[in-house]
Parts: structure tokens; sequence; C-alpha cells
């Protein structure tokens, strides 16, 4: 008798205990009262609901690792409504003002030639390490700008013309890409400033540079003396390649790692940030690009066989060439070669 009454005391004591854990606390319970009764003043109105939701209590959750126990992030409305909203719009407009800017300067200037007559001899410019590490970084850049476009201008512009099943297609593939593109980027980048970080470093003659904006916009384009870079290129690699670049780069693997457990918060702030330096990074590049292309001719054959005719030397870089007629350029930059082709001294009209 004993026995079967200790045992009727346990029995109702677990029973109790799971009772009492059932059980809603006070507050909860008030809440429930007050969410029924609006239901029955205003049918529909869960606003109270998810404003307590959007509060951010951590409650429980058996999964590991930070925010799992909240259920939504409030600070995730706002981050949507940024990326969607002015980040995308005004990012876009910028984009599209740079372009037609250029467009705008093409049609007006045109592509700059030489003054002087090519001299037949080719000196060089750029070795191999250097070309590749150059085109290397410039197809992985490609790649990450035209797949990042359609991420984040797609819906707006793809999507309307070739539907959802094609654009979701496009978008996966595009995600992917950029993910595992990303990190090659940076390796890249990293590669091309140890590579040209020692011609880059700022001189004095370079602020006569500055003050004629290389002669852009003086007649007959009349470009200050400079060394391997000029002015212009300076401040890319230092505020594209260098500034933009560690920016886009560490915000990148941020978003690309996710496994280091970084909250949702610090992955939005990457985002934001990301995003502005990408664009930002574009807009720069697409002056870059245009310079090396048919802005300036004789700009591209230098990048794309390493040579450059002597007087396309002279003319835009003039102390550069004083270094190397005087024998200060290394054993590999400033090597002459003869013209595989007669047809490639006519640099004046020739990208």
């Amino acid at each position: 008798m004993k026995n079967w009454t200790l045992g009727w005391i346990a029995l109702v004591t677990v029973a109790m205990s799971f009772t009492a854990v059932a059980q809603p606390s006070e507050r909860t319970q008030e809440r429930q009262r007050e969410q029924a009764q609006r239901q029955l003043t205003q049918p529909g109105n869960n606003a109270p609901f998810w404003r307590e939701v959007r509060e951010g209590d951590k409650g429980y959750s058996s999964l590991p690792g930070k925010e799992k126990g909240v259920l939504i992030l409030s600070t995730g409305e706002s981050w949507r409504e940024l990326r969607n909203g002015p980040l995308t719009i005004y990012g876009g407009i910028a984009l599209s003002v740079v372009f037609l800017g250029i467009l705008a300067f093409f049609a007006v200037k045109g592509s700059i030639g030489l003054h002087g007559e090519p001299t037949g001899r080719m000196l060089r410019r750029f070795n191999t390490w250097e070309r590749l590490i150059h085109w290397t970084t410039a197809i992985t850049f490609l790649l990450l700008a035209f797949t990042g476009l359609a991420l984040l201008f797609g819906k707006h512009v793809l999507l309307p013309l070739i539907g959802h099943n094609l654009f979701s297609f496009i978008a996966a593939g595009a995600k992917i890409i950029h993910n595992f593109v990303g990190p090659v980027f940076i390796v890249c980048c990293v590669l091309l400033f140890i590579t040209f970080v020692r011609d880059n470093f700022w001189r004095r003659e370079d602020w006569l540079w500055v003050r004629r904006f290389g002669g852009l916009f003086s007649r007959g384009h009349a470009e200050p003396a400079s060394h391997r870079f000029n002015a212009g290129e300076k401040a890319w690699f230092w505020g594209g390649l260098s500034l933009l670049g560690l920016l886009v780069g560490i915000s990148g693997l941020v978003l690309d790692f996710p496994n280091f457990e970084q909250t949702r918060r610090t992955m939005q702030i990457a985002h934001v940030l990301h995003l502005i330096g990408a664009l930002l990074f574009m807009m720069g590049a697409l002056g870059h690009i245009y310079m090396g292309t048919i802005g300036m001719r004789g700009a591209y054959r230098a990048m794309r066989t390493g040579y450059a005719d002597e007087q396309w030397v002279k003319e835009h870089h003039a102390l550069w060439y004083d270094d190397y007629r005087s024998g200060k350029v290394g054993r590999d930059i400033g090597r002459e070669r003869p013209l595989a082709d007669p047809n490639e001294v006519n640099l004046g009209g020739n990208v």
C-alpha cells in the first residue's frame, strides 16, 4: 500500500510539472486576451503581434549559433528597403550618368592620337607577368561586374523582358559565378598591387598633371610629362584598386563565408558597403577602360603586346622615356624590338 501511495504522489507531481510548463506566463496570457479582443473590434489587425516580434527578443532555440533564438531580425526590413530603394535607384542613375558622360566626351573629343610621326621603334612597356596579372584581374572584374549588375538590376530590367523562368536561371548562375570568382579577384588585386606599387608612388611632377587635368581639355591634348604612370593612373591604382578593392574584397568575404558565424546584422552592413564600393569601383573602371581602349590610341596595344612606339612613349610618359634613355629602367622593361608588321607603326589610327 505504501508503494502504491508513493507511486501516485510521483505521478501527480510529474503531471503538475508538465501542466506548469505548458501554462503560458501571465504576461503572455494578457497579450493573448488583448489580441483576441482586438480581433473582435478590428478583424485581421495583427499589428501588436508583429510589433512584438520585431522587437527582436531572443527566445529558446535548440539550434546552436548566434541569433538562432531571434525569430525575425527587425533590421532586415530596413536593409531590404535600403537595398531595393536608394542604393538601386541612385546607383543605377550614377552608373548611367558616368557612362553617358564618357560617350559625350568621346563624341566631342574623339580618340587621342599622336602629335608627331611614329618612329617605328617599339619600346617595351610591360613584361609578360605584368600583362598576365593585369588581364586576369580585368577578366575577373568583368565577370563580377556583369553578374553583380544582373543581381542588382535584373528584376527591374531583365525580368520584364525575359520572364521569370529564364531570369531565375540567369540569377542563379550569376550568384554562383559571383561567389566563386570573388576570391580569385581578391588574389589578383593583391598580386597586381605588389607588381605595380613601386611605380605608383606619388611624385612632385604629378601635381602639374593634376592641375592641367592631364591635358584632356587643352588644345591638342598636350599631356604634361609623367613617369611610367601618370597621376590619373596612380589615382585609379590607389583609390580604385587599393581602397575600393579592399572594401569590396573584405565585405565580399563576409558575405561569401557565413559559416564563420557572423551575425545577420553584420552581413547586412557588409552587403551595403559591398554594394556602394562595387558601384564606385565600376564607375571608376568605366573611365579606366575608356582611356585604355578607344580614348587613347596605342594604350590598348601597349598592354596587349607589351610594346609602344617610341613617339607614343615620349608624348605620354616623357619622364619615363628619359629614364629609359639614361639607363635607369630595368632589363626587361624598355627593351626595343623591330616592327613585326609595317602597319603597326600607324599608332595614330589603331587602338
